[in-house]
């Protein structure tokens, strides 16, 4: 059982009941994204036991009236493995999706993981008519590149800062330089991407410089925070018509999660030491 310190950024442990949490947040006009918890399985073994999670909870949304997709993690699904067993699992998930109406995010992890994942991305988006999204980082310098190829590829892209300790020779490392980046792929997107656009950010001024440019270029876009950040942001923005999703983990490898949002923000280390002494 999560306790109630870790319930704010973690669903739950089980599918089902992350499902109710979705229930809740459609409510407020949010979709749901969610991400069953884990990572880095080295084994083909290791790997399939989520691969198979994720094809039990596809099935669950595609028997409800819910607006909720899921997200996987290539580590999670063999690409530690090897990256054929990481494109084979993925195009598993992607086509048991497509056979219930369930759109799939792929994440970004590590510089090291950007090329196949864009390959796989890439392939099954343009097979699955754009089913698919991919999420690519502001910070890597590489990601100037990417975008262009990216642009004609009939899919999703959600646009974040990026959250892995990168080298500077392959990142920007100091904050205004990555705000300088992402805002520079904003403007990129909503010029020659064709909607599809997935602004992947808690920072109102990001927020804000979206919708700026949606107002100058008219291409679709929608907003995607955490579950525990900013949510009384997510609901205003969603009763004021812009599409929110949720990203909701859920499983029983809350702990690491937990405390990497505690350690990445602040305020998530005020809200923990009030729950502790007040509990």
């Amino acid at each position: 059982m999560i306790p109630p310190i870790a319930s704010r950024f973690v669903a739950a442990e089980t599918a089902t009941e992350s499902l109710d949490h979705v229930a809740k947040l459609n409510r407020d006009g949010i979709g749901g994204i969610l991400n069953l918890l884990g990572e880095h399985y080295e084994t083909q073994a290791a790997a399939e036991e989520d691969v198979s999670a994720y094809l039990d909870l596809i099935t669950q949304i595609g028997t409800t009236e819910l607006k909720a997709c899921i997200s996987v993690k290539p580590s999670q699904i063999g690409l530690d493995a090897g990256d054929d067993v990481f494109t084979a699992n993925l195009g598993r998930i992607i086509d048991h999706a497509d056979e219930h109406d369930v759109f799939v995010w792929v994440d970004m992890e590590d510089r090291t993981t950007t090329d196949v994942t864009l390959d796989a991305y890439t392939k099954f988006a343009t097979q699955y008519d754009g089913d698919v999204g991919l999420c690519i980082q502001a910070n890597l310098k590489r990601t100037a590149e990417d975008l262009p190829r990216l642009a004609d590829v009939p899919g999703k892209v959600r646009l974040v800062k990026g959250a892995y300790d990168e080298p500077s020779a392959v990142a920007y490392k100091q904050k205004a330089h990555v705000n300088q980046a992402y805002k520079q792929y904003l403007e990129y997107m909503f010029e020659h991407f064709d909607g599809g656009i997935a602004v992947g950010s808690h920072d109102p001024e990001m927020i804000e410089y979206a919708k700026d440019l949606h107002e100058v270029h008219g291409t679709d876009f929608e907003i995607q925070m955490l579950m525990g950040v900013r949510e009384d942001a997510q609901r205003e923005l969603a009763q004021a018509g812009y599409e929110v999703n949720q990203y909701i983990p859920y499983g029983d490898k809350w702990m690491s999660y937990f405390y990497r949002r505690i350690r990445e923000r602040k305020e998530n280390l005020v809200f923990a030491a009030r729950a502790v002494l007040t509990a």
